[in-house]
């Protein structure tokens, strides 16, 4: 298929395959509309709030926070983001390089947890707010209504998730700034700047939300950068990856956290959102509803994609195509739709809770990536080889990396601080789980030092 074809149909005619060079479109800037539109979430305007209503902080305290840490994680959301033009495959795919085919399949198990658990936690909120926007749905159906919603978005593909994005990023954006403008042009409370205080250990609790924020879509960065051309470069697909992400989750932090502090009496953003607003409240609930649901997209896209990854994995002479893709599509919809209306009320919670607790497995594995891409293999990796039934040059299990990656997680124990586990060394700095840093920093020196080294390789693919 050539590029103008490749463009013009319907559905994304590929699954997990590299994409040749004839048939790369668009430009870098669409990646800064992609993530900025995908952060402006409810979720990221929740989250905002607790730099001030959790850690205490004043407001130029936490905005501070907010802004270094998002600065930060983006730093490796763009890294990763960059790979995608000169790979032309999937993320999930390319962990081949590293860990080996059949040892990528671990990381590749981690990630389609949290896709899927994302994925169904968002139906089920979806399902929430379409019921509270239009009552005569119950909230199985609406439940249904958006999970299916999602699902098309997802089976249309890569170009349309970036239209999408694209239009839906001026009118966030748009919304959101106005709603910002509105909230600032009332009345602010006698104590709007005074309230809390700086604190050391707050300042690096949210610096830590925002960095593991920006940390945790590194899995699935290049499935939609890699129908770019190999000539966009690393720096382009970096910054406005980085620019697009860090802008749109900044906003959406201050944003709830700005609304938290005008409204008295609730702890609640959503609800603070609604009354701070005014007129423009009730339509961005609506928007927020849209923006749940293209968000959702990307997660249905990520784990169909993971998931063909995996059966692939054992079937190397299998090449599945759209077809395939909306089967996989298909399946996780109506398995998803089942958990989630089978689960409890406080299932979201909980299983939130379980997803961000996963979210510790992928530091160790983003640092492995970046290294072994930039750093080791000098920004190439032998296609062929990625797909070949025996591994190629990569082979079916690099050890060393598995090994180094299981020693990412460990570190992480003695520090971790969920839902579910607190280690005798949590408390170092009140509120904030360090463990990511312990991991970043010894998987950093100890990948350089263990991996299996390859001789320089030159791309074949024109």
């Amino acid at each position: 298929m050539n590029s103008q074809q490749d463009q013009t149909a319907i559905i994304e005619d590929k699954s997990i395959d590299y994409v040749p060079e004839d048939e790369r479109h668009g430009d870098a800037r669409s990646l800064f509309t992609l993530w900025f539109c995908t952060n402006i979430a409810p979720l990221a305007v929740v989250t905002g709030a607790v730099a001030t209503h959790t850690f205490h902080l004043d407001i130029l305290s936490a905005i501070s926070a907010i802004i270094a840490g998002h600065l930060f994680g983006g730093i490796f959301l763009a890294l990763t983001s960059a790979q995608g033009p000169q790979v032309g495959i999937p993320q999930m795919v390319q962990s081949r390089a590293q860990f080996g085919r059949y040892g990528s399949l671990l990381v590749i198990f981690f990630a389609t947890v949290i896709y899927l658990g994302f994925f169904i936690s968002n139906i089920s909120l979806s399902g929430r707010v379409i019921n509270n926007v239009l009552p005569a749905l119950n909230i199985p159906l609406a439940t249904i209504t958006g999970a299916i919603a999602a699902t098309l978005i997802g089976v249309v593909g890569y170009n349309f998730i970036h239209k999408i994005n694209k239009v839906g990023a001026w009118i966030m954006g748009g919304a959101m700034i106005l709603g910002l403008g509105i909230m600032l042009s009332q009345p602010l409370p006698a104590d709007f700047l005074q309230r809390g205080s700086f604190s050391l250990a707050g300042w690096f609790a949210t610096f830590c939300i925002g960095a593991v924020w920006q940390l945790s879509f590194s899995p699935y960065t290049s499935d939609y950068s890699r129908y770019l051309s190999a000539s966009e470069g690393i720096a382009r697909p970096f910054l406005y990856t980085w620019l697009g992400a860090c802008c749109g989750t900044i906003l959406a932090f201050v944003f709830g956290m700005v609304a938290v502090n005008m409204v008295s009496g609730t702890n609640d953003a959503m609800v603070a959102v609604r009354q701070a607003t005014g007129w423009l409240g009730p339509v961005l609930m609506v928007l927020f509803l849209i923006n749940i649901i293209c968000h959702n997209s990307m997660n249905l896209y990520g784990a169909v994609l993971a998931l063909i990854t995996s059966v692939q994995t054992f079937l190397p002479n299998w090449q599945p195509g759209s077809r395939v893709r909306v089967l996989f599509s298909l399946s996780v919809l109506t398995g998803s739709v089942a958990v989630a209306l089978a689960a409890s009320a406080n299932f979201v919670e909980v299983f939130l809770n379980l997803i961000f607790a996963l979210i510790s497995v992928l530091v160790p594995w983003c640092m492995i990536n970046l290294i072994d891409f930039y750093l080791i293999n000098k920004q190439q990796y032998d296609t062929d080889a990625i797909f070949s039934a025996d591994g190629g040059r990569y082979g079916l299990l690099n050890s060393r990396a598995l090994l180094v990656y299981a020693g990412g997680i460990v570190v992480q124990i003695p520090f971790v601080e969920n839902a579910f586990f607190s280690g005798p060394w949590s408390g170092l700095v009140p509120g904030a789980n360090i463990s990511w840093v312990i991991s970043m920093v010894v998987t950093a020196i100890a990948y350089p030092l263990c991996c299996r080294r390859y001789p320089v390789w030159v791309a074949s693919h024109s």
